[in-house]
């Protein structure tokens, strides 16, 4: 019986999902194949075919019909290896696909969208069904490949989606005018459904064309469009073929997207993927990542892989520690060192227990900080002539900066330890070979092992003197000095004799006159024979004595502003200005008017931040920000901004309401310092420096909100955005504050009004 199974009959079974397809298509093709005129089956198994076409949602009993139409109508197609031509004869004498394309195709513009829909999936699901090494006639394919680029348009979603699917097979990746290639481009670019999005990513090539569209998905608005995007790239394509830029813009975005789902993506398939590749070496990994350049990246990576790693595992890593427990100095480079502080800080996290690991990765203090003063004491100083050697002098300051970080592991609860870490970071800090990008972090570094505000003030202080006011020893004459003083001595002793030989005999002669003129010349040449013994006696004094010499130079005045900066930023906001912050003020006030844009822009900081100590500094300074906010450098006047914004966040507007306007013009009535400085931070928005425009935005709307109720400012907001559409980050900032606006329209809150 089974073997003159009728059409009807296998198409009522091929609904039922138990039923085996292969048999059916077995017993069916038997039927077929019996046969002689076949035309009579085509008819009868399209008009079957049709009562499921016209059905758009997606019953099972239907789906399963299309299944088990897509297998019968491709068990016809098996061709040869052998090559072509005995693939032309069996379609020939097998011409049931054809037939089957050739109504489908006839089909693709009917206008019910279900049948569209249905004519997209079997064609996908026959291109689908065929062998890899199928080949079809050109006629044939050119048909098929319009037809889909038609449907690819389709006005439904799904349409469109079964359209991107089908036209997998047809797509030629090296070709660039390939019509395929070049709709799938336009889909993932402009085709508002993210399915459509997600089923031309499932199925595009990568290649030299796709390769940008197919990273520009990582950033669509969609989380399952992302995720897919991950998953592409980790399946599809090499790390080689990315550049360093596009390797670290991945991993940037992948490892904080908001969705967990693509950040598991990143940490548990794209990662692992590109660690195969490098048969599993974690170093040469971040090397593919440029680790000096972007280092919170290459951070961020060896996290994510730590975390999938297995505890038991973590200690097996790559670096060749000595008996010391430390990395040769010779033997350190960008990757190694990263890697050293990247899995110390992780082991750190993990409590007591990585305790007892951090005992396998690092030193004792003391051994650990002496390692590390002679690392950076070795740093090379540049001098004009010796450019040629920056990227090695960078590369060394990057691993200096590595190590240092790694001071926030060790143990420091030993008190020798602990104190010996500081006293190092000290002197390392006056070292004149000390590069400036260090200062910072070294400072930090120093300030967190210093609980004390106090202390930390003391200890930064005396750092500070002895940068810029260092101890200096006056050198003795070298050789070749001393010896021309010598001789010019001796020539001045035999003067004096001469003309006192010569003076005598004057006197003998009665020429006194000519006596006159040589006493006065025995009275010059004894001066000068004093003058040059006095000078050898106090040059032999110097030799003895240390003495102060106060630097005013921009390096020394920009290192010790940063040291400055830095206490500012760990102090307590709570802390008073005292009598030594005072001595410190005597610092920074001079700089204010340094020639040097860097100098002035780290005393405004300065300035800014010691204001927020001391309400006196406020009443005494706040006009100068202002002026400074409005007159300099676009770097400087973003800093003293700002130092005001923060001023007004922290006392409010209480403290300025009375002071006139900074402006220098008779205020109108009602107006205060205030509302000058909300006009200030409006003309911002108009600056065509980016920057200027984000900081005044925000500025305005951190004030704004909570303090102040005025139409005016409000509009100027409203205004803005239009004109700033391609400014991100000042859309975002303003697009943030009208929603926290408007959910405390309710609040009362102070009304100033410009």
């Amino acid at each position: 019986m089974e073997n003159d199974l009728s059409i009807k009959e296998a198409f009522q079974r091929a609904q039922k999902g138990h039923n085996n397809k292969a048999k059916l298509v077995a017993s069916l093709k038997n039927t077929y194949n019996k046969l002689e005129d076949k035309t009579l089956f085509h008819e009868e198994f399209i008009q079957y075919l049709k009562h499921a076409m016209i059905v758009y949602k997606r019953e099972p009993a239907v789906e399963n019909v299309i299944e088990f139409v897509s297998k019968f109508s491709t068990s016809f197609h098996t061709p040869s290896a052998e090559g072509g031509e005995e693939e032309e004869d069996e379609e020939d004498e097998n011409p049931f696909l054809s037939y089957m394309f050739n109504f489908l195709l006839e089909s693709h513009k009917a206008n019910s969208h279900a049948v569209r829909f249905r004519v997209c999936q079997l064609i996908n699901k026959l291109l689908g069904s065929m062998a890899e090494n199928a080949q079809i006639d050109d006629d044939l394919f050119d048909g098929i490949h319009q037809a889909m680029l038609v449907r690819v348009t389709d006005k439904f979603p799904n349409v469109r989606i079964q359209a991107s699917l089908a036209m997998a097979r047809l797509q030629e990746p090296q070709n660039h005018q390939c019509p395929t290639v070049n709709a799938y481009l336009l889909i993932l670019e402009n085709d508002s459904n993210p399915e459509v999005r997600r089923a031309v990513l499932s199925c595009i090539a990568p290649s030299s064309l796709t390769l940008p569209k197919i990273l520009k998905r990582t950033r669509d608005v969609k989380e399952s469009v992302r995720k897919l995007a991950y998953q592409v790239l980790s399946d599809k394509v090499h790390i080689r073929a990315l550049s360093i830029a596009q390797r670290v813009s991945l991993l940037q975005q992948g490892l904080h997207d908001a969705a967990e789902s693509v950040r598991e993506v990143v940490q548990v398939r794209l990662l692992p993927a590109w660690l195969n590749l490098l048969q599993g070496d974690v170093l040469e990994l971040l090397h593919k990542l440029d680790v000096e350049n972007c280092s919170q990246t290459a951070l961020d990576t060896l996290t994510a892989l730590f975390t999938h790693t297995p505890q038991d595992q973590l200690l097996h890593h790559r670096l060749q520690l000595d008996d010391r427990m430390l990395v040769p100095a010779g033997s350190l480079s960008c990757e190694s060192v990263l890697y050293w502080r990247a899995l110390c800080e992780f082991v750190k996290t993990k409590g007591d227990e990585g305790e007892e690991m951090l005992e396998k990765l690092l030193p004792e203090a003391a051994t650990f900080a002496e390692y590390l003063y002679g690392y950076v004491k070795g740093l090379p100083v540049l001098s004009a002539n010796q450019r040629n050697i920056l990227e090695l002098v960078m590369t060394k300051e990057f691993i200096s900066q590595q190590l240092i970080h790694l001071t926030g592991c060790l143990d420091t609860n030993e008190e020798g330890g602990r104190k010996r870490v500081v006293a190092v970071l000290q002197e390392m800090l006056v070292l004149p070979q000390t590069p400036p990008s260090l200062v910072s972090l070294l400072t930090e570094k120093l300030l967190t092992l210093i609980p004390d505000d106090h202390r930390r003030i003391q200890t930064v202080a005396e750092v500070i003197s002895e940068v810029r006011e260092p101890i200096v020893i006056r050198q003795p004459l070298d050789e070749n000095e001393n010896r021309r003083k010598q001789v010019k001595l001796a020539e001045v002793k035999v003067g004096i004799l001469e003309a006192k030989q010569a003076l005598e005999e004057c006197i003998s002669n009665q020429e006194f006159n000519r006596a006159a003129e040589l006493k006065d010349s025995i009275t010059d040449l004894e001066n000068l024979r004093n003058n040059i013994l006095q000078e050898e006696n106090t040059q032999q004094d110097d030799k003895e004595t240390e003495t102060r010499m106060e630097k005013t130079d921009p390096e020394t005045l920009l290192r010790c502003l940063t040291m400055c900066v830095e206490l500012l930023k760990q102090m307590n906001i709570k802390t008073r200005i005292g009598p030594t912050m005072s001595a410190i003020l005597s610092l920074i006030l001079p700089s204010i008017s340094n020639a040097q844009p860097a100098v002035r822009n780290m005393a405004v900081v300065c300035l800014g931040t010691c204001a927020l100590h001391s309400k006196d500094l406020v009443n005494t300074h706040l006009v100068l920000l202002l002026q400074i906010a409005q007159l300099d450098e676009a770097k400087i006047r973003i800093s003293a901004l700002r130092s005001v914004i923060d001023l007004l966040l922290l006392y409010g507007f209480t403290l300025l309401s009375e002071r006139p306007s900074p402006k220098g013009e008779e205020p109108e009535e009602g107006s205060s310092t205030a509302q000058s400085i909300l006009m200030m931070l409006s003309d911002f928005l108009d600056s065509e420096v980016c920057v200027r425009k984000c900081v005044g935005g925000s500025g305005q709307t951190d004030v704004f909100l909570g303090r102040i109720s005025s139409a005016k400012l409000l509009s100027r907001q409203v205004m803005v955005q239009p004109r700033h559409r391609d400014d991100t980050r000042l859309r975002h900032c303003l697009g943030v504050f009208f929603q926290l606006y408007a959910r405390r329209a309710g609040t009362t809150h102070p009304t100033l009004t410009p």
